[in-house]
């Protein structure tokens, strides 16, 4: 005879699954990114939750094919077969109540309320995918590679905090380019912080036309001015982007703003041996400066209305 649990009791339980679920995201950005973690913390509660659920997913991803499985011993054919088989589980993790996964539970939870686009998480992959088997990139690969590996995280991310908002298609056009702008700067000043470990050793040469072992100071330039510009279109965006969410994203930019300074002021051939970083106590002012931007903006958005 089957016992019938209470409507309550299983509700309860389903909630603490979850509960334990999201805690699990949050480990996973706490000990993969400091930088992201605290701009986090500037997002509201409900936004913050989902971010964090969206980019366990995507770490995940990043170590299957970024070296974490090769260290565990496998060949590159059998890691194909585990970038396949996490494609196939993040896709249908929003049609499951339950994954027994606490990464693609609460991912799952984020996907279904946001109304995720599959398509872009199909993209994502496809990028993902060409980590496995291109070390080299011309510029349609270059702009198909970044398209999927970080505009459309900038779409999820957008779905993330425009849920439950009613946009106009205009209003809605203008994020999404700024989405994607961000995106695009945010990997490409990753390229460059991380050209030393990327070509030494991943074997990967991202910009188009890279010799191996060189880096000029002329392709430095080209990149920086391209990265400035993508940022200037992501900032354009800004004052639409929720109360709830834009101090969270501002705080992010100036980062990689600041990120771009150092490395603009570093020589090239420097970038082929060191991490750039930014010290925490910069980190820290930049925090404070993005809290005080996300609010100007709001007192902008009112006064031209």
């Amino acid at each position: 005879m089957t016992h019938q649990r209470s409507p309550i009791f299983l509700s309860r339980a389903l909630q603490l699954y979850n509960r334990v679920a999201f805690k699990a995201s949050h480990k996973v950005i706490e000990k993969y990114s400091t930088s992201f973690s605290m701009s986090t913390w500037l997002l509201s509660p409900h936004i913050r939750k989902d971010i964090r659920n969206l980019y366990a997913v995507v770490r995940i991803a990043d170590e299957i094919v970024d070296g974490t499985a090769y260290a565990a011993g496998y060949s590159t054919a059998k890691i194909e077969e585990i970038l396949d088989t996490y494609e196939v589980a993040v896709l249908t993790a929003p049609q499951q109540r339950f994954n027994t996964d606490l990464i693609l539970q609460a991912y799952g939870e984020t996907a279904r309320r946001c109304d995720f686009d599959q398509e872009h998480i199909v993209a994502f992959f496809a990028s993902m995918r060409k980590d496995l088997i291109a070390d080299t990139h011309d510029s349609d690969s270059f702009a198909t590679y970044v398209y999927g590996s970080s505009e459309v995280i900038g779409l999820l991310c957008l779905s993330v905090f425009n849920q439950g908002r009613a946009i106009s298609a205009e209003r809605l056009e203008l994020m999404q380019n700024g989405a994607r702008a961000l995106g695009a700067a945010f990997q490409k000043i990753n390229f460059l912080r991380d050209l030393a470990e990327d070509q030494q050793n991943l074997g990967r040469f991202y910009f188009p036309d890279t010799t191996p072992g060189t880096f000029t100071e002329e392709q430095k330039n080209y990149l920086i001015a391209d990265i400035r510009q993508d940022l200037g279109t992501a900032h354009a965006a800004f004052p639409e982007i929720p109360l709830q969410a834009r101090i969270g994203v501002i705080s992010a930019s100036l980062l990689f703003q600041k990120l771009t300074d150092r490395i603009q002021v570093t020589p090239a051939s420097d970038l082929l041996h060191k991490r750039i970083r930014v010290p925490l106590q910069t980190k820290l002012c930049i925090l404070t400066s993005a809290t005080m931007k996300g609010l100007s903006l709001s007192i902008y958005r009112k006064k031209s209305r």
